[in-house]
């Protein structure tokens, strides 16, 4: 520890969904979500195309919530985001190697699924199924640049497994061709029970926002009970 990536691709968008839904959803960890806007939490749904790292080349789709630290007393809202941590809710990949690693370390919820990544046009798109069955296709614009994103503010992931809740620290130290803009994603759900659970939550067409980033390098410390 820490374990290194040295170079990926991250696409991500944010979406309001329903705080109720989502609480019912994460109620297995223990966390509670953060509230952006009275009755509405965040959840992230991003692609990243893992191009050199201690954990090798693999793809990887996230579906998280961005979530108040454990034990926190103060009311959610906008102010409340500076100390949100992201809890990962479901993180599909598509090499056993990782997958095991990322269980195994940090106690990560990663499952094998085909992840087809479309990252040479303009448009960033990805292409997910899992068990034969279609979750999703989504498409990513990128935007405008994003000055002084050379380096983001370390964030605690959280994870649950086997019945612990864990913090993992988190860093991208590095971040080259970073954009971001209004909206900027498109969804398409399949048939997929993670696609149902999505529509549950209340998902709108409209992201708050998407960012890419052409070139990341990143650190995940160890995994601490919480």
């Amino acid at each position: 520890m820490p374990v290194r990536v040295r170079d990926a691709e991250i696409c991500s968008a944010f979406y309001p969904v329903r705080a109720d839904a989502a609480r019912a959803v994460i109620a297995y960890s223990g966390l509670d979500v953060t509230e952006v806007l009275p009755g509405k939490a965040v959840c992230v749904l991003m692609f990243v195309d893992y191009r050199d790292g201690d954990l090798d080349t693999y793809h990887e789709f996230g579906m998280a919530f961005l979530v108040r630290p454990p034990g926190s007393t103060g009311a959610s809202g906008l102010a409340d985001l500076k100390q949100a941590g992201v809890f990962i809710h479901w993180l599909p990949v598509d090499q056993s190697f990782t997958l095991e690693a990322g269980r195994t370390l940090w106690g990560f919820p990663k499952e094998l699924a085909h992840i087809d990544l479309r990252l040479g046009s303009p448009y960033k798109r990805c292409v997910l199924r899992k068990d034969g069955r279609l979750v999703l296709d989504m498409l990513i614009k990128p935007g405008a640049p994003m000055p002084g994103a050379a380096a983001m503010t370390p964030l605690d992931a959280y994870t649950h497994r086997d019945g612990v809740t864990r913090r993992v620290p988190w860093s991208v130290v590095r971040a080259r061709g970073a954009r971001i803009r209004p909206g900027g994603a498109l969804i398409r759900l399949g048939n997929h029970p993670i696609a149902k659970e999505l529509s549950e939550l209340g998902l709108p067409k409209r992201a708050m926002f998407s960012t890419t980033i052409s070139r990341a390098a990143m650190t995940f410390g160890a995994a601490r009970e919480t």
